[in-house]
């Protein structure tokens, strides 16, 4: 390891994560397991802390920890990964596309049901709510 020597809260802090996402990427196989200094206390250098950063910006892309793992294992076999980092953002972009298209659904749902509720009697002893106890066709 580099003299450049960095606890797991400065690495943490450097990379823009929590020191609980450090010990999980650790566990994880994501991130070599740190040395550790005579008092026992995790060491991290730079080589780590831009391993973090490029975790955290592929979390926020929303890629799960597996396909970071599948990447970076392509990376440490020394190909470079790129169709396998298009394939998965390409699978993640369906993923989101087909989620759009449920929460649109939902909404319009919720839209009907909420007309309907302008129209629902109080005191309606045949249903606990009519708006949502009536069937309505989910496009």
């Amino acid at each position: 390891m580099s003299s450049f020597t960095l606890t797991i809260g400065q690495a943490a802090a450097a990379a823009g994560v929590t020191r609980k996402a450090v010990r999980v990427y650790e566990a994880k196989g994501l991130l070599r397991p740190a040395d550790r200094s005579p008092t026992g206390y995790r060491l991290y250098d730079h080589h780590d802390v831009e391993l973090l950063i490029f975790i955290r910006r592929a979390r926020t892309l929303g890629l799960h920890l597996d396909d970071i793992g599948q990447i970076l294992a392509i990376r440490g076999g020394g190909t470079p990964p790129c169709a396998a980092v298009r394939d998965l953002l390409d699978e993640r972009i369906a993923n989101l596309d087909a989620t759009v298209a449920d929460l649109l659904k939902l909404r319009q749902s919720l839209v009907s049901t909420r007309v309907r509720a302008d129209d629902c009697c109080e005191g309606d002893t045949v249903a606990i709510c009519r708006a949502i106890d009536e069937p309505q066709a989910i496009h």
